[in-house]
């Protein structure tokens, strides 16, 4: 029963992870709940005031001092919120100008901008539930271990103010942001296909259903398909007597009435088992990397050619962003596939999911930045770099072979466009990735039957 829910409960769980709500919530309500217990305690064992070196607190039975030194703590701690609030504003508006609107989400998540504002949040939260501690009626009383750990606190806040400056400082760097991009999408893919690639890795073997598929079942809200939960489907379509193929692509959008999957043996779907199949597939407004390799580089593309455009031209960012998607494809192709057909019990196939194919991945890569950068000799050389680099970690003669043709596209392009000094650049380095790929396929041939190959990157 509990398995219905594992898609709805992993979104929460995936939107709750970034804790921009929740981190700081939680640690106002710790922080708070620390100040009301702290100066109960203190009420009902007033000993604990000794623990509080007097020069510290020299007035220890006037209880107007202890509410001034809270409020002044509570007022200025709000008072730094509302900067660190101005100063997250200012660098979101800048990053979603000046790179792509679509990263916003990794600054929302940033750890170091969720404990800032948590602990001045918990700071000004501590002091006001100590404050009505602090009375002079019916019977004066100071809270003075509540007031030094309050004291103790304003420090703190300000040594967290000073690096939420320098982490923002660092954070706006575009180095900083391709990188982070990059990671997360490498963490994807270790996800998604965890089995390193072998030399000459056989290729998955395209599965057919033992019926018609004769029943589509539609979407029933528009959206982006953000997760689907595989092992729920299968169990499913085992369940039900059926075959499952999903008609899209994990990152796809689909519009309500358009339909999300195809079925056979139709017959047997109720509207129940209809719902069931649904909520196995999270669709949303926007894309995110929970399964979507493809968000990833496309993000990182969206930099890049920004970067290349008239308005900006910043080649050096450009080729950043060709370093970072290169290291992404390097972590793809030395991967097995992620599995499209799923059978239960192994003669029967039941169920289908497409994936990006590697040529997909490399086009949605680099196809964009090389149009926009044929004028550009720097960006089309490290293009051609990149492509090297990946030759040397391809292990199947055929990604090496696709790998040259891109680069002739390259060199294709820039004909014309660039000097003639920079084009002999480019098509000597072109001539050295088709020397290496030869070379390489001349050594295999012998190698075929048996050899392990070459060591993967």
């Amino acid at each position: 029963m509990l398995d219905r829910f594992f898609v709805p409960l992993r979104t929460v769980a995936y939107k709750l992870r970034g804790g921009f709500l929740v981190r700081p919530l939680a640690i106002a309500l710790l922080l708070g709940a620390a100040g009301a217990f702290i100066s109960e305690f203190e009420e009902a064992f007033p000993a604990v005031r000794g623990w509080v070196p007097r020069a510290l607190f020299p007035s220890q039975a006037d209880p107007q001092v202890a509410q001034t030194i809270l409020a002044t703590i509570a007022t200025s701690t709000m008072t730094v919120v509302s900067i660190v609030f101005a100063i997250l504003l200012m660098t979101l508006t800048l990053a979603s100008t000046q790179f792509s609107p679509r990263i916003l989400i990794n600054f929302v998540r940033d750890q170091a901008t969720q404990w800032t504002l948590g602990v001045f949040l918990g700071t000004f939260c501590y002091c006001i539930a100590a404050l009505p501690a602090a009375r002079t009626a019916p019977e004066p009383f100071a809270p003075v271990l509540t007031v030094a750990v309050a004291m103790a606190l304003a420090p703190l806040c300000v040594g967290v103010l000073i690096y939420f400056i320098y982490h923002i400082s660092n954070a706006i760097s575009v180095n900083h942001i391709v990188d982070r991009i990059a990671r997360e999408t490498e963490l994807v893919i270790d996800e998604l296909m965890p089995e390193p690639r072998k030399p000459f890795q056989r290729e998955e073997i395209a599965g057919f259903f033992a019926g018609q598929l004769d029943v589509a079942i539609t979407s029933q809200r528009s959206g982006y398909i953000r997760f689907i939960d595989i092992e729920r489907l299968r169990a499913l379509a085992k369940m039900y007597g059926v075959g499952i193929r999903v008609e899209r692509r994990i990152g796809h959008f689909v519009p309500e009435g358009v339909p999300l999957m195809q079925l056979t043996r139709g017959d047997k779907i109720t509207a129940e088992r209809r719902a069931a199949l649904l909520l196995a597939i999270d669709l949303g407004p926007t894309r995110t990397l929970q399964q979507d390799v493809e968000f990833g580089v496309v993000q990182i593309v969206d930099i890049g050619l920004r970067a290349i455009s008239p308005a900006v031209n910043d080649p050096t960012t450009a080729i950043t962003c060709v370093d970072q998607l290169s290291s992404i494809l390097i972590r793809w192709m030395g991967r097995v596939s992620p599995r499209s057909f799923y059978y239960d019990p192994p003669h029967v196939l039941r169920l289908a999911i497409p994936w990006i194919a590697f040529d997909g991945l490399l086009d949605l890569a680099f196809e964009q930045i090389r149009h926009y950068a044929t004028a550009d000799a720097a960006v089309s050389l490290r293009l051609i770099r990149a492509l090297s680099d990946m030759r040397v970690c391809a292990t199947d003669p055929e990604i090496a072979a696709r790998l040259v043709t891109r680069g002739q596209k390259i060199v294709a392009g820039c004909t014309g466009k660039v000097e003639p000094n920079d084009l002999e650049r480019l098509k000597s380095r072109l001539q050295g990735l088709e020397a290496a790929v030869l070379s390489e396929d001349t050594s295999r041939r012998p190698l075929a039957r048996g050899s392990a190959g070459k060591p993967q990157c």
